[in-house]
């Protein structure tokens, strides 16, 4: 029996957050990837509160492509989680592979300052 895409996702994404999880010392980096818009946030799942969240539809992200929004978000969710005194993470990357935008996200957050 073929799953859809959705899913498959879904399943992918049970099964990591059953390890993954937020703590206020090291709280969770979830990733949500849609077709045009790509987004991140900060989560407490102990106190079930999100810390920062950054999208690549804020006024200060400016890309021409796909993968340089991607790259702008991780770079300021690092921001603005050293601003808030967080330097350690776990990274969720909500059942999508760990590949393009993803890993760019990624990528540029862990330059900017993040260890995860």
């Amino acid at each position: 029996m073929a799953l859809s895409k959705l899913e498959r996702r879904a399943r992918i994404k049970r099964r990591i957050r059953k390890i993954v999880s937020g703590t206020p010392t090291k709280p969770r980096l979830s990733v949500y990837r849609s077709n045009k818009e790509i987004y991140a946030q900060i989560v407490d799942d102990v106190n079930g509160v999100t810390l920062a969240s950054v999208s690549s539809r804020d006024k200060d992200i400016k890309a021409n492509s796909k993968s340089e929004a991607a790259a702008a978000v991780g770079k300021s969710i690092a921001e603005k989680a050293t601003k808030a005194g967080l330097e350690t993470i776990a990274f969720d990357r909500n059942g999508y592979l760990y590949h393009g935008r993803v890993k760019v996200l990624a990528e540029a957050a862990r330059e900017a300052g993040l260890k995860f």
